[in-house]
């Protein structure tokens, strides 16, 4: 069993927050940072109580988030949950140094007893390279290294390692240990078919965003990261995958495609300045979509499918996103718990 994952457990049902700090599009108030954490915190909270397996918190540094130091909302939750899985979703290792990130992390599994992870990112949105003095420019080559090394410092206690993005470690100790003495260190890929192939020649777990498009269309990704895997000589039925996107419940799909639009929609607007095109997300209606948007039995349909193609060990939901308020993501929260949870695992045990 690698990761704590085996082929015989049922699918996991997590859900993660990328930390977002938007105004209600509706009424046009926003709540306080401080509110928006401490919201984030009692989510993860009520996530645990309802008996999901996974919450993570992503990190960014732009205008909208309270993400920033989001190391330290994932220690605040882990002194506040006591069954669920927590980690990143994603830390930025380009703009990171790995040694301080491992140390970071390693103390909240400590703190949460074994129940940490890291979801390495490279970082959607670039303000934070001009914030913390890199170069756009060494985008990919930030990521590659600072990746391998994280993974390093997993591996071994001791560490020796020369790079061009970072002085070199010689008989470096990296402390703390988790408690089991590896974390779990999740690579995070979007819709690029080259990051899906390196993750599986350097072996490592796969997590995927998926925002839009067809499921089958994220097929072709999990094909290739299994076949790089395997052509560099590891064991692809070995490595964990797992999923991540756009959630929403309602009555009925029409209800839910009505109700979510406009934060979605405006979570969009503030990331990219181009908003969510409404003859795209009409497409969620659509069994082989990968926004899982609808009425709750079309939504584990979805899940199902999309288990069914990707052979993914987790799903994460994000539902959240855009200034959604408080009450709705608790109740739906709970609804998966209720009436998700049991369904999915059912259907997934062997």
């Amino acid at each position: 069993m690698l990761y704590g994952f085996s082929k015989e457990a049922p699918l996991e049902i997590g859900m993660y927050t990328l930390s977002d700090h938007l105004p209600n599009p509706h009424t046009g108030d926003r709540i306080s940072a401080q509110e928006r954490i401490n919201e984030i915190i009692e989510l993860a909270k009520l996530a645990d109580q309802a008996g999901l397996d996974f919450f993570g918190v992503g990190e960014s540094h732009q205008t909208y988030f309270v993400g920033q130091a989001h190391s330290i909302i994932i220690s605040a939750i882990a002194q506040a949950t006591e069954n669920i899985k927590i980690g990143s979703a994603a830390s930025i290792v380009s703009t990171a140094d790995p040694v301080r990130l491992y140390e970071d992390f390693a103390t909240i599994d400590l703190i949460s007893d074994g129940r940490t992870e890291i979801i390495a990112g490279r970082a959607s949105r670039l303000g934070v390279f001009e914030l913390l003095g890199y170069k756009t420019e060494d985008y990919e080559a930030l990521y590659e290294e600072r990746f391998a090394l994280l993974n390093e410092i997993n591996d071994n206690e001791v560490v020796n390692w020369e790079g061009d993005y970072r002085a070199s470690l010689e008989n470096a100790v990296i402390l703390p240990r988790p408690k089991n003495n590896k974390l779990p260190i999740w690579r995070a890929i979007g819709g690029h078919m080259s990051s899906a192939e390196k993750a599986g020649r350097a072996g490592v777990p796969l997590y995927l965003a998926h925002l839009g498009g067809t499921t089958e269309s994220y097929v072709k990704l999990f094909d290739a990261y299994r076949e790089a895997a395997e052509d560099a000589g590891h064991h692809p039925e070995e490595l964990p995958t797992a999923t991540g996107g756009l959630f929403y419940l309602g009555e009925s799909n029409k209800a839910a495609m009505k109700e979510s639009y406009p934060y979605i929609n405006n979570g969009m607007m503030m990331s990219n300045g181009a908003g969510f095109p409404k003859s795209a997300f009409a497409k969620a209606d659509n069994l082989d979509t990968a926004i899982n948007i609808g009425e709750v039995n079309f939504v584990i349909d979805k899940i199902l499918d999309q288990h069914e193609r990707f052979g993914n060990q987790r799903y994460s939901a994000q539902l959240d996103f855009g200034g959604v308020p408080f009450k709705r993501q608790m109740e739906m929260v709970e609804i998966i718990g209720e009436k998700i949870i049991p369904v999915i695992k059912e259907a997934t045990s062997l």
